[in-house]
């Protein structure tokens, strides 16, 4: 399968979204809003629940089924408000020790003159700058299609997992054929030569693991059981490792991305 393969597969309407994950994977859900800064953002579905009997925050982007769930939720692009909305919420769950999961499906920020207006930049990095010291577990998971800025915001974790299919990177294919070529028709090639599927992040140490998908990709159940099978294996020891551990196993993993000439 070629990396445009995957895209098409993932930005198919009937792929399960995060809306289809809560109900299968977490008990006794509740969903909190608001930044307490400007507003709520519907892009952004977070709040608490239990796993396993394990109280956790949850948080993810959501994407929509049809013209008016998409429309709703801003085609799971979020403002500068869902940004702080997330780190609100992953504030709290600093405070009470409850680990983080991220679940990450959006083709990127907003990015038009009201969000730029407030702070748009500015909430992504200050996501970026706060979770590398939350004092927390965090576990991000790429769902389908990670791109851009709000991606790489919610992929500040102590362990990033993919599912099979899924993409992850600084920008789109068809935003890199619009800056390196000047025509975005070229994006099947740009995918290509970016390298963002799960396969490859994980070959880059960028990933650190992938969650295999069934057969049938629009199997909310089967694609749950396998989420499942990963964090069932995976929170319980990261709440065992001790706080100082865990933000330093964090900070060289992050270190240690990415190709070092001298």
């Amino acid at each position: 399968m070629t990396t445009w393969d995957r895209i098409e597969l993932i930005r198919s309407k009937n792929r399960p979204t995060i809306r289809d994950y809560i109900p299968l994977l977490f008990d006794g859900f509740v969903e909190l809003h608001g930044d307490r800064l400007y507003g709520d953002d519907p892009a952004i579905l977070g709040g608490i629940a239990r796993y396993r009997g394990t109280p956790v925050t949850v948080i993810g982007q959501v994407k929509g089924r049809n013209l008016e769930e998409n429309k709703r939720a801003n085609f799971a692009m979020p403002h500068p408000e869902g940004y702080r909305k997330a780190l609100r919420l992953m504030r709290q769950a600093e405070k009470f020790r409850r680990p983080v999961i991220l679940f990450i499906d959006t083709p990127g920020a907003f990015c038009d003159m009201e969000s730029e207006e407030r702070g748009q930049g500015e909430a992504i990095a200050r996501c970026l700058y706060e979770m590398m010291t939350l004092k927390t577990p965090i576990l991000s998971i790429v769902l389908g299609e990670g791109g851009s800025g709000w991606a790489l915001a919610l992929g500040v974790c102590d362990q990033l997992a993919m599912m099979e299919n899924a993409v992850y990177s600084v920008i789109s294919p068809r935003g890199c054929a619009s800056i390196l070529w000047k025509d975005p028709s070229r994006e099947k090639e740009a995918a290509e030569m970016l390298r963002i599927t799960a396969q490859d992040l994980l070959e880059l140490g960028i990933a650190e693991t992938i969650i295999p998908e069934p057969e049938t990709h629009a199997d909310p159940a089967g694609m749950a059981r396998a989420i499942d099978d990963y964090l069932s294996q995976t929170i319980s020891n990261y709440l065992k490792i001790p706080i100082d551990k865990l933000l330093q196993n964090r900070y060289d993993k992050f270190r240690k991305i990415g190709q070092f000439l001298e």
